[in-house]
């Protein structure tokens, strides 16, 4: 299993198929609002979450292994950036461009963004390393699809490696 972890033991575990639908309608909504370093910070950390890289059942962090910022203002940005890719996910910004029809991942997206929503990120355990440094953000685009690919860690997007 999968599992993206909240605060006080809160987790959404998915099955492999489900997360990868989580990971790609999220990379679609990432893609769109990625502006400032955090949001490519993230964005490398959901292409991290790529099974057909990482392998099947071996991908999930958690909101408290983050880091969100060292102010109350950053962490607040870095967290709006976060609520405001799951509401877009949730409006289904391109999902008519996926290969399937992703069933589960409303719900999944809701249970994750109401996590979000009562993470406090003051209560973080900054220095875990989980989320990739401003080096290791990903900020080149995969042309084909149109969303922020893997650079520097490999050259292929979760739909290029997924073979769409």
């Amino acid at each position: 299993m999968n599992t993206f972890e909240g605060g006080d033991g809160r987790h959404l575990e998915m099955t492999n198929g489900g997360t990868t639908a989580f990971v790609d309608v999220l990379m679609l909504a990432v893609s769109a609002l990625a502006h400032r370093p955090w949001d490519f910070r993230f964005a490398g950390l959901l292409t991290l979450q790529d099974q057909n890289v990482m392998g099947r059942g071996m991908v999930g962090f958690g909101l408290a292994e983050l880091d969100w910022g060292e102010t109350p203002q950053e962490r607040a940005e870095a967290k709006d950036f976060l609520l405001r890719v799951l509401d877009l996910a949730l409006s289904r910004h391109r999902w008519e461009e996926l290969t399937y029809e992703p069933p589960r991942v409303e719900g999944y997206l809701r249970t994750y963004r109401a996590m979000v929503e009562e993470f406090d990120p003051a209560t973080a355990r900054a220095g875990t390393g989980v989320l990739p440094g401003p080096q290791e953000a990903a900020v080149a685009s995969c042309v084909r699809h149109r969303v922020l690919d893997a650079l520097p860690f490999w050259q292929a997007c979760v739909f290029c490696t997924a073979g769409v």
